[in-house]
């Protein structure tokens, strides 16, 4: 799974209802963040295929998981983004209830790999789901993206401060940028060692 191949990517489903999810199978990679985060901007950076996962002109306006299967190893579970303020209020608590549904009940879930934008502080939404994450034993990785728009000598003071707010060690956040392609070695390094060597709690809930 190395980087320098051209992955084979195939969409699988875009799924708005717990019951429309695919059959668990393959290992499932997760990422989630708020709506300009530049998820789906990472995700087509590291897979190394445009416009795969969209990029919205409106923020927050898809409320689906999308599930894309990779190299016929993994899947990336693509979760809709939260916090953009002009989704109705229906609307945010379907993606609560989708969300909460899917990370709770999936047992193929390895990684979690949570992104926030380095140019901010977290968000009282951002520490919500990372408290709620803590409760559950899922893996969980912070990823720090549009790296390129802080200089290198705020990225050390920035990265300080969001891992004190999240509770974890700034040594221990991935600096991203889907402009330049920083860190994209990185973000395999952590895919390769979750898919490879999962934690208990993956494969005793697993071989439920």
């Amino acid at each position: 799974m190395a980087m320098s191949h051209s992955h084979q990517v195939r969409f699988i489903r875009g799924c708005a209802r717990p019951e429309h999810f695919p059959p668990e199978g393959l290992a499932e990679v997760v990422f989630v963040g708020r709506s300009n985060v530049g998820k789906s901007s990472l995700i087509n950076a590291i897979l190394g295929i445009k416009g795969l996962a969209r990029v919205s002109r409106t923020p927050g306006k898809t409320q689906q998981i999308n599930f894309f299967e990779v190299d016929r190893r993994f899947i990336i579970a693509d979760l809709p983004g939260y916090g953009f303020a002009q989704v109705p209020e229906t609307v945010r608590r379907g993606w609560g209830s989708l969300v909460e549904t899917y990370l709770s009940s999936r047992r193929t879930i390895r990684l979690v790999l949570f992104l926030l934008d380095l140019r901010r502080m977290p968000s009282p939404l951002d520490l919500q789901l990372r408290r709620w994450l803590e409760r559950r034993p899922l893996p969980v990785r912070f990823v720090l993206t549009k790296a390129d728009k802080v200089s290198s000598n705020q990225r050390k003071v920035q990265a300080r401060k969001i891992g004190e707010s999240l509770g974890v060690s700034w040594e221990d956040l991935t600096f991203f940028s889907a402009t330049t392609k920083e860190g994209t070695r990185e973000l395999w390094a952590i895919l390769r060692n979750a898919l490879d060597n999962p934690p208990p709690s993956c494969l005793n809930s697993a071989s439920r």
